[in-house]
């Protein structure tokens, strides 16, 4: 496991850089964000993300179902939840509504969470409920296929944690692997089976009625730049134009959707 997934605070801060350098720009592209906006994440893990929000003033509202990592968020948080700018919600998101959450909002953001979410088309329906009139839905995910698309950098062990597309084999032999140096494999087998590709991507986005506004593909992820000090690059215009081949040369893509 790399140090900053043991160190929740240096990770928070990660995501505070990320966010501001690079989130809030894509978004910004086709989307204005604008003071009284209100914001809901969904899986807000410490509140990294809602945290360079909330400094262009918006209102943040954050779901998560991990307890303890609220603990954190509100530790961390403490003088912005007290100045009723944040609030923090420890809930499944299926189990809320707008009325729970305060009212609708103008950005939903999935940063790193999509990939983790077992009926994906019905996550992205239920979003609906919550997603005010011209309001938009951010994702960044990393693609099932590429290099480290199984999350393996969370393996204790140092060689599991830094072998490329191990993840891809078969089920049975996957497992085999996991046990056989105590991994999670739980965790891992569940990261699996939701794993999910651009093309899974864009066809649910279709089909649960959104519109894609913009997206950006990624060779090096721009959050590497925080974890590793990697420069982020964008994907080839070529590889990116390229179906199914472009899910294992590209490491995390943004994109950002609208109701029809």
């Amino acid at each position: 496991m790399f140090e900053f997934h043991k160190d929740r605070r240096r990770y928070f801060e990660m995501q505070i850089l990320n966010t501001n350098k690079y989130v809030l720009p894509f978004i910004e592209e086709r989307f204005e964000i604008k003071p009284g906006m209100r914001v809901l994440e969904i899986g807000c893990g410490e509140g990294g993300v809602l945290k360079a929000f909330i400094d262009r003033n918006v209102v943040g509202v954050g779901v998560e179902l991990d307890e303890p990592r609220l603990i954190n968020a509100r530790e961390w948080l403490s003088e912005e939840i007290a100045a009723g700018k944040i609030s923090f919600i420890s809930k499944n998101i299926y189990d809320t509504t707008a009325a729970d959450l305060g009212g609708a909002f103008d950005v939903i953001i999935l940063k790193d969470v999509i990939e983790h979410i077992h009926d994906q088309p019905k996550l992205m329906a239920y979003m609906q409920t919550f997603l005010a009139e011209n309001g938009i839905v951010f994702f960044g995910f990393p693609p099932w296929q590429m290099p480290l698309g199984g999350h393996q950098q969370i393996c204790k062990g140092k060689w599991l944690s830094k072998v490329p597309y191990y993840h891809l084999l078969p089920m049975p032999i996957y497992k085999w692997i996991l046990k056989k140096n105590n991994e999670n494999w739980e965790e891992m087998v569940e990261i699996k089976e939701t794993g999910i590709s651009i093309e899974k991507f864009e066809k649910i986005v279709k089909q649960t009625g959104y519109s894609i506004l913009n997206n950006t593909h990624y060779l090096l992820n721009p959050i590497y730049e925080y974890k590793f000090g990697w420069k982020p690059r964008k994907q080839f215009g070529l590889i990116k134009a390229i179906p199914w081949i472009r899910n294992f040369f590209t490491s995390c893509v943004y994109y950002s959707i609208q109701k029809n």
